[in-house]
């Protein structure tokens, strides 16, 4: 990972953009759609700095003038003078996904955010919603975390009950909630499932659909040592891992997954 993830909430916060133009005046507009006040020179209180200018070594002293301050800096268009990037922006609120390739190529990030946009219906930040006005509800059904992220992630998986890319899935929540299962027929508290994947190889371009699938949903992921990093970072970052030579005699409740050796015949 070539950088860290975060959305940064700037309402009511002070930003600084040093600068005029297309680029400057593109960067404000986001700042006040996050809820931000934007200034152009440093004061105390400000949260982060945009600098905006063509010359590169104005621009470099603007940048450094703001980190002097304390401030982490995005200079437009050098990203090699950035604290930080900002990514492509898919938005239905209160859904936000952002799209980043560390400054590579702004371009390419775009293509990626266009394709997103196309798939997500409109509905999508009204099933946030309700699933946010519902946690006490979720809380009250399913106490244990383990057992409410699981009925979660049943209802919220493709053809599930809430299936996110469903347009009419805000409107199921409370019937979810009410109903004796998850509506896809599938106990969200069912014991303990145990899943065997056999590896192609370690590169994670060759994981089929299946795995990548599994990796994302499993809670416990079980591994053979000769499993690369590679493969891992593509399961669940709060995913349990534990290495070891054969598989689970037993496993926890929710679902484990067996990463065998790569290229291996058998579940070792």
């Amino acid at each position: 990972m070539h950088q860290f993830p975060l959305f940064l909430t700037l309402a009511g916060r002070t930003v600084v953009i040093v600068g005029t133009g297309a680029a400057a005046e593109a960067k404000a507009r986001l700042v006040a759609r996050a809820g931000g006040r934007v200034v152009a020179a440093w004061e105390p209180g400000a949260a982060i700095g945009f600098v905006a200018l063509e010359d590169e070594a104005a621009a470099r002293a603007a940048a450094e003038a703001l980190r002097a301050h304390g401030l982490l800096v995005n200079v437009v268009d050098r990203p090699d003078l950035c604290d930080f990037t900002t990514p492509a922006i898919v938005e239905r609120a209160p859904v936000t996904i952002a799209v980043a390739t560390g400054g590579a190529s702004a371009g390419l990030a775009k293509a990626i955010r266009q394709r997103i946009e196309a798939l997500l219906p409109e509905g999508l930040g009204a099933l946030a919603a309700a699933l946010h006005a519902a946690r006490a509800a979720m809380t009250e059904r399913w106490p244990a975390a383990a057992d409410r992220r699981r009925a979660i992630d049943a209802a919220l998986a493709e053809g599930g009950v809430l299936d996110p890319l469903d347009e009419g899935a805000a409107e199921r929540v409370e019937a979810w909630l009410a109903s004796a299962s998850t509506g896809d027929g599938a106990d969200p508290l069912a014991p303990a499932r145990l899943e065997i994947l056999a590896l192609a190889s370690n590169d994670p371009d060759e994981l089929t659909l299946r795995a990548a699938r599994l990796l994302g949903q499993a809670d416990f992921i079980f591994h053979h040592p000769a499993v690369a990093p590679a493969i891992l970072t593509r399961a669940r970052a709060d995913a349990v891992r534990t290495e070891a030579q054969v598989p689970p005699a037993d496993v926890p409740p929710g679902l484990s997954l067996w990463l065998g050796a790569p290229g291996a015949s058998g579940p070792a």
